[in-house]
């Protein structure tokens, strides 16, 4: 490799460490009750962490401490090196968040919606409404647009909130369940968008119960059983330790407590009582 390529590869490096997002033995305790335990892991810019679990296991706990809306108990948060706590508002505005459950001001309508975010976000008068109807038009919301919300399917909804998050070009996509309620075709442009994005140096944090998704997007996953990690790798490096073939094996030997064949049998048995 000459000097030059050296040079170049050192500094490639050191973008996508500054531009690492990571936690340090973070925990959550609600009323003595532990969310989340001891979590470690990071997430580098340039590529897909799937964050799994099985529900109740913290999943959407941690998106949230992520994103500053609740604060940990124990441990920090760190992005290019620097505790989020420090700028909460500096750390808001690098950041896109889909979460879980969709909250949003039904009265409004889509487009309102996005320009409350847009204005929020401090962006440029004379190009949010561009960017707010291009967005509406991609992901088939334009006819709708002056709709309330009130009256949007559920998939209308998580494509509000995915644009929300895209608004501002952020530096870090945490997206929780972002499938849910959406079309197929639709489902097909968000996992070639995931996978865009981790390609334009974003650090995306994406949490899906479609496992077959998860796979073929992430570039690592961090598995949760009960508040903690219960593994933090690469797939392919999963799948070599542990002899299993698919993500899903590998999930459910991990995370899933229930016996699926046993459970399933029993259903069928009740059913024919």
């Amino acid at each position: 490799m000459s000097i030059a390529a050296q040079a170049r590869h050192k500094v490639e490096c050191y973008i996508v460490v500054a531009n690492e997002l990571e936690l340090r033995n973070v925990s959550k305790v609600y009323s003595g009750t532990t969310a989340v335990e001891n979590v470690s892991f990071a997430a580098g810019a340039g590529e897909v962490t799937g964050y799994l679990g099985a529900n109740g296991s913290g999943k959407s706990t941690t998106f949230k401490m992520i994103a500053g809306l609740i604060e940990p108990t124990y441990g920090e948060i760190l992005f290019q090196g620097q505790p989020i706590e420090r700028d909460r508002i500096a750390h808001r505005q690098r950041l896109g968040y889909v979460p879980e459950e969709p909250q949003l001001y039904p009265h409004l309508t889509g487009f309102e919606y996005l320009e409350m975010v847009g204005q929020l976000r401090g962006l440029p008068e004379r190009r949010l409404g561009e960017k707010i109807n291009g967005f509406l038009r991609l992901l088939s919301l334009y006819q709708d647009r002056f709709v309330a919300i009130s009256s949007y399917s559920k998939g209308m909804r998580q494509k509000v909130l995915l644009a929300a998050a895209l608004l501002h070009n952020p530096d870090i996509l945490l997206l929780d369940e972002p499938f849910s309620g959406l079309d197929v075709n639709s489902a097909l442009v968000l996992r070639r968008l995931v996978q865009e994005l981790a390609a334009r140096g974003k650090v995306v944090l994406f949490s899906s119960h479609e496992l077959e998704i998860v796979e073929r997007v992430s570039s690592r996953v961090v598995i949760l059983h009960k508040g903690r990690v219960a593994a933090n790798d690469s797939i392919d490096n999963l799948r070599a330790l542990m002899s299993l073939a698919t993500l899903e094996d590998i999930f459910s030997q991990l995370a899933v407590e229930q016996n699926t064949e046993s459970v399933t049998s029993q259903m069928m048995q009740l059913m024919e009582l």
